[in-house]
């Protein structure tokens, strides 16, 4: 064939439905969670008042959901699957007005291309229902059938015929995660509707119609109940209200932090770390407590269509949005606490009156966020270079003979820490551990070295034939988050092994028997929440194995903190156990647990 026919032949050609079907899949269908959303929001605009969630194996081979709403006739459950079918959108100026929840059209022909899907529904002014299973997007089975009134519909074994993708997906407990927090959305704005969640046969949640303060109660556990702070404010552009938690409820990790608008969840990193930051003054660093921001706005003031997921919007004015959200809730957090505060809610309403076009047009804060939604925090540093101690200061000579060295120092002069001390330790600033070796000086990270201490116990627990637990004279109740109750059904064997005695009843309730000794009593259920929660973080750290992320993580909770003020006698066990460790020198995450200065180094510095 010669090139001038080559020219002439068709290089672009258009897409069999299947493969832009499934193109489009990797947009809109991140995870089995995407999924769980899309039919969410499916049942919400039909107008059910109640929806169940099924799933199995965090989605994997089941995600099912089932409601009471509307149904479909024979043709539209047809049409439901087909590209860009939507009962929403009529006109352009219907997409700049939107108040459901699906509007595209695009997500269910994208569903049905990458698993096998059971739909059956029906409406209450039929007689008879209509079934269809679509596998792969091609049709298997079209048929009338006896069907109560409303819709269900059954995703099967997502990604099955799309393997690579398949592969991307997380652990189960953290893809469940990911579908705890879509339903814990939908449950949040939709308040007037009963809602259940089920997982591989475990009912998770079942929620009546209920006020949201009682919704949250039950969603994130009953401690919340008496510790929210509600807040309500309207101004001629936006309506926004809502509750925040107590401070001293908040968590290690993000994951209750949630914001809405017209009922729809977003997200916005500017806005979250503008929230987040009016709560430092009560909360420790890399502390996030709960909120949950509702705001009213006529939907032509906000573009809902920037993302194919639907979780990022933009506002018309989002500098307004963002301030009135600013004096909203740092006015809730004020009053909670009795704090003085100049804006008064007249003044912060007459702010917002005024025109948009000028607040709008005014320059962007100064202060952005880093990385993530808190501000960067700088570390400190020690000034000591750590060294390797091959033969030139051994544990040893570190520490040997640490407890004479002072008095077997001619002409030294000891210091005391405490009248009567002659152990040759001292604390500074509560944090750290300094002693004298034989050829310099040696600074203990107190909280460092105590993590390494209870993590080389703990591991060495879970091989003991028989764990050490201390019984409690009262067993304590830990009522938990459902994400939190089905991490530790996971992890149960691990932790029982540890010396916990833990007892796993309904309704998201455990009960703490038993403890191991490193935890002080009346502790328990903290202890267990944020060793759940340290867990979490640690799932970004693939080398790490179940049982070391559990060690690391009970750890982490129960290690002498910094701050806290040491005898003599607890800074030299703590040293002698920290040398009695199989690797003294460094935490479990690599952090060194010591710092050496060398009698040549300090020479150095003053030369």
């Amino acid at each position: 064939m010669s090139k001038t026919e080559d020219i002439g032949e068709s290089i672009i050609r258009t897409m069999p439905p299947e493969l832009s079907n499934k193109i489009a899949a990797g947009e809109v269908i991140q995870r089995p969670a995407s999924v769980a959303k899309e039919l969410l929001d499916n049942s919400i605009d039909a107008g059910a008042d109640h929806i169940k969630l099924i799933v199995q194996q965090a989605g994997r081979t089941l995600i099912q959901v089932v409601d009471n709403g509307c149904g479909m006739s024979s043709e539209d459950a047809h049409l439901c699957f087909e590209r860009h079918a939507t009962s929403k959108i009529q006109s352009i100026e219907d997409l700049f007005n939107v108040r459901t929840m699906g509007f595209r059209g695009e997500a269910m022909a994208s569903i049905a291309s990458i698993s096998q899907v059971e739909l059956k529904t029906k409406r209450v002014e039929d007689s008879a229902g209509t079934l269809l299973e679509i596998w792969g997007g091609e049709e298997k089975r079209f048929e009338p059938a006896a069907l109560d009134d409303g819709t269900s519909i059954a995703i099967r074994n997502l990604f099955y015929n799309v393997p690579a993708r398949r592969q991307f997906l997380k652990t189960d407990a953290t893809e469940l995660k990911h579908i705890i927090r879509t339903f814990q959305n939908s449950a949040l704005a939709n308040t007037g509707i009963e809602f259940e969640m089920h997982a591989d046969g475990d009912r998770l949640y079942h929620l009546p119609k209920q006020s949201l303060e009682q919704r949250v109660a039950e969603l994130f556990g009953r401690q919340y109940r008496a510790s929210l702070i509600p807040f309500d404010e309207e101004t001629s552009y936006v309506k926004i209200h809502g509750l925040l938690a107590d401070p001293k409820l908040a968590k290690k990790s993000r994951g209750e932090q949630f914001l809405f608008v017209n009922g729809r969840p977003f997200q916005h990193r500017y806005l979250s770390y503008v929230i987040l930051s009016l709560f430092d003054a009560w909360t420790r660093q890399n502390e996030y407590p709960f909120y949950a921001i509702f705001f009213e706005i006529d939907p032509s003031q906000v573009d809902v269509n920037v993302h194919p997921a639907k979780m990022e919007v933009k506002f018309d004015d989002e500098r307004s949005i963002i301030q009135l959200a600013r004096s909203v809730v740092k006015k809730a957090i004020n009053e909670y606490f009795v704090v003085p505060d100049v804006e008064s809610s007249d003044r912060m309403k007459s702010d917002f009156n005024l025109s948009f076009e000028n607040l709008s047009g005014s320059k962007t804060p100064s202060r952005q966020p880093g990385s993530g939604d808190n501000p960067v925090q700088l570390p400190s540093r020690i000034n000591f270079k750590h060294r390797s101690f091959d033969g030139h200061e051994t544990a040893e000579n570190l520490y040997g003979t640490a407890k004479k060295s002072l008095e077997n120092e001619p002409g030294q002069e000891s210091v005391k820490q405490e009248p009567g001390s002659d152990k040759g330790f001292w604390q500074l600033h509560n944090r750290y551990i300094i002693t004298q070796t034989r050829t310099g000086m040696c600074v203990v990270d107190q909280h460092t070295a105590h993590k390494r201490i209870i993590f080389e116990k703990a591991l060495s627990a879970t091989e003991e034939s028989i764990p050490g637990t201390q019984q409690l004279l009262f067993a304590q109740t830990a009522e938990l988050s459902a994400s939190e109750f089905s991490l530790l059904k996971e992890l149960l064997p691990i932790i029982q092994r540890m010396g916990f005695s833990i007892q796993l009843l309904s309704g998201n309730t455990a009960i703490i028997n038993g403890v191991p000794a490193d935890i002080e009593i009346g502790d328990e259920k903290q202890v267990l929440r944020e060793m759940l929660q340290q867990y979490r973080e640690l799932g970004k750290k693939p080398t790490l194995d179940a049982r070391k992320k559990v060690a690391i993580a009970f750890a982490s909770r129960t290690a002498i903190p910094r701050g806290k003020r040491l005898t003599e006698n607890e800074m030299e066990m703590l040293i002698d156990q920290l040398f009695a460790c199989e690797e003294p020198y460094h935490d479990p995450l690599e952090k060194p647990t010591l710092v050496y200065m060398s009698m040549e180094e300090l020479g150095n510095r003053f030369r």
